[in-house]
């Protein structure tokens, strides 16, 4: 099943029985209930600096700040390995000789870009990230579980963290988890609702953007404070400062492997990549069966491997923040989708310390794909 026949396939089975569903910011409000939340889940941004001034092993930069006024901080364990270079990545496509702009072959460890999540609602990846982050600095997560096998595969890698790709639409996100919410209610908190408070179910909640004013009731998490949605920025002519400060930090390191780490509904699935080669594509469909390899050793749900295809017919896969990490670095990129476990019977049914297993276990499925990688580049070189 190809990615998009998978989100069409979600949107029928998710979908309302009328669009005409209507909730007031107040409504929603008096409908909030969530669960008691464990020390190990993060759902906001507000405690993330003083988070970040604890680091002992990891470091701290602040590369944007959104149109709310908030920074975006970015993590890195392991030193960046200067190497030469002569292009850009495009230009170095047109010299048919990738190494003109980066000779990722011959850094010593693979690189891994994590983006947090751009969707504000999707807290899931923000947890998961500090909880690596806790890992690499301590070797134990937020529940005190020991990880060190995860620690010492992210010691040979160089990682790239971004917990929050955009703080104004967590700040927003006042529940601090959808877990538990019925559909309405997480649609509610993530589109927003129109000028006339109906609720803007997806896919419909794109046809307005940068959302405006004028057109909007409560703007949804979704969105920073510009009404921009950082996943369909302008790429070539940038609305807003996420999406910009994401891709540069792409084009400066040329990551080996970039994931957008994203929620739904339904089970965890890799999504096929749009607009990358077909090899690219072959590329996360591996990832995706190891992956997916060790969810089943652990009793986790998770989808089936997408199928590799060309864009084309009359309505074809958007070109999003995924498409344009692998152009403009060359990183083989791609979205993750994690249950919120809605209450919903046709949702995926996990609870939140099964959320947290399920980003940790992603992450070292990244993790030691990229090292298997770069082992078989060494192989093939003696």
């Amino acid at each position: 099943m190809t990615g998009r026949a998978l989100l069409f396939l979600l949107f029928v089975a998710f979908a309302p029985a009328a669009y005409g569903d209507r909730m007031t910011y107040e409504e929603a409000k008096q409908r909030m209930n969530p669960p008691p939340l464990p020390e190990f889940w993060v759902g906001d941004v507000a405690d993330l600096p003083a988070r970040w001034e604890q680091l002992r092993v990891g470091k701290c930069e602040v590369i944007a700040t959104s149109p709310g006024g908030r920074p975006l901080h970015l993590i890195t364990y392991g030193e960046r390995e200067d190497m030469p270079r002569r292009a850009n990545f495009n230009s170095a496509v047109g010299a048919r000789n990738l190494a003109d702009y980066l000779d990722k072959e011959a850094r010593e460890k693979p690189v891994i870009f994590f983006v947090g999540p751009v969707h504000g609602h999707e807290v899931e990846a923000l947890t998961g990230l500090v909880n690596l982050i806790q890992i690499m600095e301590t070797g134990r997560d937020l529940t005190g579980r020991e990880r060190g096998e995860l620690r010492e595969l992210g010691q040979r890698c160089r990682l790239l963290i971004l917990p929050a790709g955009n703080p104004d639409g967590i700040a927003r996100f006042e529940p601090r988890t959808a877990f538990g919410m019925t559909h309405a209610e997480f649609q509610f908190w993530g589109q927003g609702t129109w000028s006339d408070h109906r609720i803007a179910y997806w896919p419909d909640s794109k046809r307005e953007h940068p959302r405006t004013e004028s057109e909007t009731g409560f703007l949804g998490c979704y969105f920073n404070d510009a009404g921009v949605n950082p996943m369909h920025d302008e790429f070539f002519a940038p609305m807003s400062t996420e999406a910009p400060a994401i891709l540069k930090v792409a084009m400066q390191e040329g990551p080996d492997l970039a994931v957008s780490l994203h929620s739904h509904q339904a089970v965890p699935v890799l999504l096929r990549p749009a607009y990358v080669p077909l090899d690219e594509q072959q590329r996360v469909i591996a990832l995706a069966e190891y992956c997916y390899e060790l969810y089943d050793a652990r009793g986790l749900p998770h989808g089936k491997p997408f199928t590799a295809q060309a864009e084309g017919g009359p309505r074809p896969a958007s070109f999003n923040l995924t498409s344009a990490l692998y152009h403009i670095s060359g990183a083989t990129s791609f979205t993750f989708e994690c249950p919120h476990g809605i209450d919903d019977p046709r949702a995926c049914q996990v609870t939140l310390e099964e959320i947290l297993e399920i980003q940790l276990t992603l992450y070292q499925a990244m993790m030691q794909f990229a090292l298997d990688a770069k082992a078989h580049q060494t192989d093939q070189h003696d």
